[in-house]
């Protein structure tokens, strides 16, 4: 070891350095040219990305679905709640599947809130009853301002959505509702009421639409209220399809050839509804789509199959009174249904279109038509007695 007493080495003069610096050898430390430090910059980001975990299903499901929240196209809540002396939703409600907390762990942007009409109604009272149901709905959202908010048009969806609140969009109603009268559906129509279900009368029955239904539906199209076709026959569905200017929803329909049932479709009318640019909403229930998660799933796949990515929602159809798969038991269970399509390969834009887009077209397209429609025809004055004589 040397003497720390030992005596120093001299330091160089400063002319010195700069003729060692002309001879010296390369050093692996000198400056990098800017080629050499991209693609320095690019391995480093190689080997740090190899380092991070990948991001799970369930993580990237939440973050789809934070900036694309799913559009619920059917809540049965409005009737559940009639049954509760006091509620809060903002808070939390046991005594239903639905609530604020749950709609935001769920990433729920915007609901339909059903209007249909316990069974068994008498059909004078049926006006009264849809008038009922409206105004428990206003009351509801105006007792809840930092959570819902009412939605009349796909721009006031896009609105309540940016402002933190649930767009709230009300219908489907049944058509019943209407009492055979026009002025009825303008009525209803200016009080909210944006989606209307043509089955259960004689005019959209098991025969299709009769002259004055035909009336009906061209005057849904000049206000811009979409028309329901879940649960109507497969005559009224095609007459529908072919004459309604705007695109139709099937709010609570699955693949029939997955698991038969009235409401759900066949492939035939899936196809046709696809060509029409319409969409199905499936439910999640267990009686239309099966006992679990992955039945639900299944389904998504074949309608989006056969009708086109741009023709596949989904509806909770929470609050209805029906049994719900397993793992959906209630509003907060959307991400992990997305989770499990994202596993199955479902590109990221086709699941952006199912929670989001594929509504939002529904309520542009409805609204752009009836801007235009009422340019070129007044409301009709039709009555049922003069056309289905």
């Amino acid at each position: 070891m040397a003497d720390l007493h030992d005596e120093p080495h001299t330091l160089p003069e400063v002319g010195e350095l700069d003729d060692e610096a002309q001879t010296a050898p390369f050093s692996p430390y000198a400056p990098l040219t800017a080629e050499e430090a991209a693609e320095a910059a690019e391995a480093a980001q190689a080997v740090q990305a190899a380092q991070e975990p990948e991001s799970t299903p369930l993580e990237r499901a939440r973050a789809l679905l934070a900036t694309h929240p799913v559009a619920d196209g059917y809540s049965g809540l409005p009737s559940a709640l009639r049954h509760l002396p006091c509620y809060d939703l903002q808070l939390g409600e046991s005594a239903v599947d639905t609530d604020v907390p749950r709609l935001r762990r769920g990433n729920v942007g915007a609901l339909l809130w059903s209007l249909h009409l316990p069974e068994g109604l008498v059909a004078d009272r049926a006006v009264g009853a849809t008038l009922e149901q409206l105004d428990l709905v206003r009351s509801v959202i105006a007792a809840h301002p930092e959570g819902l908010r009412l939605a009349r048009s796909a721009g006031q969806v896009i609105d309540a959505r940016n402002c933190g609140r649930v767009a709230i969009v009300l219908g489907p109603a049944a058509a019943a509702a209407l009492d055979d009268s026009l002025g009825v559906l303008r009525v209803l129509h200016s009080l909210g009421l944006r989606v209307l279900t043509l089955a259960g009368t004689s005019w959209a029955g098991d025969a299709g639409l009769t002259r004055f239904g035909e009336e009906v539906l061209r005057e849904m199209n000049r206000l811009g209220v979409l028309a329901d076709l879940s649960g109507a026959s497969d005559l009224t569905v095609g007459r529908v399809l072919t004459l309604s200017r705007t695109p139709v929803l099937c709010t609570r329909s699955a693949a029939a050839a997955l698991r038969p049932h009235p409401a759900n479709l066949s492939d035939e009318l899936l196809a046709g509804l696809g060509e029409a640019k319409g969409l199905c909403l499936v439910p999640l229930t267990a009686e239309q789509t099966g006992p679990g998660l992955r039945d639900v799933a299944d389904h998504l796949d074949h309608v989006r199959a056969i009708a086109g990515p741009a023709c596949v929602g989904l509806s909770g159809l929470y609050d209805s009174g029906a049994a719900h798969p397993q793992g959906l038991a209630d509003a907060s269970g959307y991400p992990h249904l997305i989770a499990e399509l994202l596993r199955r390969g479902w590109p990221e834009a086709d699941i952006t279109l199912l929670t989001w887009g594929n509504v939002q077209r529904v309520l542009r397209t409805a609204d752009f038509t009836a801007r235009a429609a009422q340019d070129r025809r007044e409301p009709s004055t039709a009555r049922i007695a003069e056309l289905d004589r």
